[in-house]
């Protein structure tokens, strides 16, 4: 397995596993149907993307409340039109 693999599966786990099953369903979902079309760039902007709370995403995602400069992240964008 090489890194680019390895680094996609921790990315999955990081999606899989926020906290509260809410986010764990929302963000497992979007990852799962972007995780094999993002480049290396993409890639490290959702880890990136993970690193946020799951409130401010949350936030964002429901009621478009910008924290913590996350509307700056190229992957907020595309979670943003995401719907399960």
């Amino acid at each position: 397995m090489n890194k680019l693999e390895i680094f996609k599966k921790k990315l999955i786990y990081r999606s899989n596993y926020r906290g509260s099953k809410e986010m764990d369903l929302l963000l497992s979902k979007f990852v799962e149907k972007h995780i094999n079309n993002f480049n290396e760039n993409e890639l490290s902007e959702l880890d990136k993307f993970l690193d946020f709370e799951d409130e401010v995403i949350l936030n964002y995602y429901q009621r478009d409340i910008v924290k913590n400069n996350i509307d700056k992240n190229k992957i907020s964008k595309i979670f943003k039109n995401f719907f399960v």
